[in-house]
């Protein structure tokens, strides 16, 4: 080993002078060195100096291996004894601690060893919070401008209609104390919530007694009530028999419904016959919906225990606002053909329900044979639980149209309006299955809707010169729609006291006691279990879902029919003219699964309250639109090219400016706006 080591050392230095020996030889020309000259400094005597290095290390080659020192295992049994009986003492001690099950250290002395005669109740962990915030905002602004003749119309200022749904906005305040609620995600916040929420009821619950059931308002409908009655509907502050159907009250659309599905008919389709003479307008048949649906089953348990208080609140309020006051000219009123004015329909509709789950029905077990649970499972959190769902939807639409129509001796339809806008929101929580919950602290279980529907639908349909042209009008057949429905599922009878083994059980899990109490083997509720599942939460639970739905619309259209340049061309023309048909529209719905059992243990005190507020108010706004001040582009008054149509048959003109579809979109979108608006 020794030769092979000086070996490779010969060949590493031997291949360095290798590679200097060659360097050297590229050299054209040796350089020649020079000596010191004689005047210059005299070198020292190199012999004079000794080294100074010295070194006591001792040069070794490597040894590989492995340097192992064993530790030392030694166990006292205290003082000396005689020799013959530590070996049995010894294998008497390893024998107990096999008995406990212990596993020992590898080194280290007696103290390393502990030995314990009660094991500790293993937990584990629970699941945790579910919090949401979900925010849906809609804003469109399609307000047209359409004039069909050669003639200079101004157009309108419509920020009166803003100035208007404000002013409703204000109004409806009244009949929506809990629009204000603010979001949180803390215990302290949703305490305060459920505070404010119980000091309103409290106070409409001292007006009521005094026989009061309304808030004192000139509205159409005004209604409170602190005792809604379950499975009862209420719809403008009366209770119905039925639920009102949605599809029912619709209104028709016109040109802006959804084009029907064609058939599967292979018949080819030929039209021969001339086109019509006729005029189609639709400036309103909007529609906005809001939807949010919540079924919540954040704990599911058949037996619930709370030790400290519990918070159930349920509130719905619902207000609408509208005003419909129309202006169609005289010569339009006395037209045969003028169609009969259909008025806003505006709802109010409130569901309160209770249930208690059913189980899927099994057979009987025999009686005699009846089992208890002899064991448990137990899952623990540390601290505090919330369950949150937060919905708040809100529209803003304008669709104000402001147009000059004509006929034009050929099939002519103009759509300005159609514009929709939905915000749709479905949450569903499935959690954990338990058979006992254990709760520490408070309860605290919210559910609150409030939904606002404002609707500004004045319009003015006039005729040039009185001109009489038999039109067909419709500037109503509006439809408000708010629906609101809260579903407790939970215990069908009252909250009963909490008995002593429940106490017990919750104090054998915080010290960590692996013996399940007795008292939950002859708990007739769980009867027929081997053993349980139990959830024990330390801190305070609070779920709560909290909905609103705001909507507003305004669609205030004003349209001018003029007299048509070519009467010869245009006999019995057909004039239709919509300005109404819309449809705004709240629907929200909470499914709130409390318990899957008939039992509910209460050890603090039970806060249940409930409130239902509805009013809805009708304005006759007068307020008259005026024009702008600046003057029409030429672009835009020449929008359409009005040829002469003598020379032949035209074609059907289709003028399209709504369909404009905001899904959950707060910029405006509208094409035909930035055309001729």
């Amino acid at each position: 080993m020794h030769i092979e080591k000086i070996s490779e050392i010969i060949a590493h230095f031997i291949g360095l002078f290798e590679m200097t020996t060659d360097e050297m030889r590229l050299r054209t020309n040796y350089a020649e060195g020079a000596g010191p000259g004689a005047d210059g400094p005299a070198l020292p005597d190199q012999d004079a100096f000794t080294a100074a290095f010295s070194s006591d290390l001792q040069l070794k080659d490597y040894d590989p291996g492995i340097n192992y020192k064993s530790g030392s295992y030694e166990i006292e049994f205290g003082p000396a004894r005689h020799f013959g009986r530590v070996f049995e003492e010894s294998l008497e001690k390893l024998a107990a601690i096999a008995g406990k099950d212990i596993p020992l250290p590898h080194f280290g002395d007696a103290t390393d060893i502990v030995l314990t005669d009660e094991p500790e109740l293993t937990v584990f962990a629970g699941p945790g919070s579910a919090i949401s915030h979900v925010l849906q905002v809609n804003a469109l602004y399609d307000d047209d401008y359409l004039d069909m003749t050669d003639g200079v119309h101004a157009p309108r200022d419509t920020s009166f209609v803003i100035e208007r749904l404000a002013d409703f906005s204000t109004k409806a305040e009244i009949f929506t104390p809990f629009a204000s609620l603010h979001r949180t995600d803390t215990y302290d916040g949703a305490l305060k919530i459920a505070e404010d929420l119980e000091s309103y009821i409290r106070n409409a619950q001292n007006t009521e007694d005094s026989g009061a059931t309304s808030l004192g308002t000139d509205a159409t409908h005004d209604f409170v009530t602190t005792e809604p009655m379950n499975d009862k509907v209420y719809v403008n502050g009366k209770v119905e028999a039925d639920i009102p159907i949605l599809d029912d009250f619709l209104p028709d659309r016109g040109l802006a419904k959804l084009p029907e599905e064609p058939d599967d008919s292979n018949t080819s389709v030929d039209q021969s016959d001339p086109s019509g003479n006729s005029l189609d307008v639709t400036a309103g048949a909007n529609l906005v919906v809001n939807v949010a649906s919540v079924i919540n089953t954040g704990v599911i348990a058949s037996v619930s225990a709370v030790m400290g208080n519990y918070h159930q609140v349920d509130a719905i309020s619902q207000a609408f606002v509208y005003s419909d006051n129309d202006e169609i000219a005289s010569a339009l009123h006395s037209s045969g053909h003028s169609a009969e004015e259909a008025g806003t329909i505006a709802k109010n509709i409130a569901l309160f329900e209770h249930s208690t789950f059913e189980a899927s029905s099994h057979a009987d077990t025999d009686a005699a044979e009846s089992t208890f649970p002899t064991s448990w499972r137990v899952s623990v959190i540390d601290g505090d639980v919330s369950f949150v769902q937060w919905i708040e939807q809100y529209h803003f639409v304008t669709d104000n149209d402001t147009m000059t129509v004509t006929t034009s001796g050929s099939e002519a339809t103009v759509l300005t309006g159609g514009n929709t806008s939905i915000n749709f929101s479905s949450f569903f929580q499935m959690g954990l299955q338990y058979d006992l919950v254990i709760i520490g602290g408070d309860v605290l279980d919210i559910n609150s809707i409030t939904q606002v529907s404002l609707l500004y639908d004045n319009d003015w349909v006039r005729a040039e010169d009185d001109l009489d042209p038999g039109a067909d009008l419709q500037t109503g057949n509006n439809l408000i729609w708010n629906f609101a429905s809260i579903h407790n599922v939970g215990t069908g009878g009252p909250f009963a006291a909490i008995p002593d083994y429940m106490v017990e059980t919750q104090k054998a899990i915080e010290d960590r006691d692996p013996n399940m109490p007795e008292g939950l083997s002859f708990d007739m509720n769980f009867q027929g279990y081997a053993g349980l599942n139990i959830l024990y939460i330390t801190g305070n639970l609070y779920d709560m879902t909290i909905i609103k739905q705001v909507s507003i619309l305004g669609d205030s259209d004003d349209v001018t029919h003029a007299a048509s340049t070519i009467l010869e061309n245009n006999p019995d023309a057909t004039v239709t003219i919509d300005t109404g048909s819309n449809a705004v529209v709240n629907i929200a719905e909470i499914v709130d699964y409390d318990s899957f059992g008939q039992t509910t243990y209460l050890a603090g005190q039970l806060y249940s309250d409930a409130i239902l507020i509805q009013g809805g108010l009708v304005e006759h706004d007068t307020t008259q639109p005026q024009p702008v001040d600046d003057r029409l582009a030429n672009e835009v008054i020449a929008f359409l090219d009005n040829d002469d149509p003598a020379g032949g048959d035209p074609a059907d003109g289709v003028i399209n400016a709504g369909h404009d579809f905001s899904w959950s979109s707060t910029h405006p979108a509208d094409v035909m706006q930035a055309m001729v608006a």
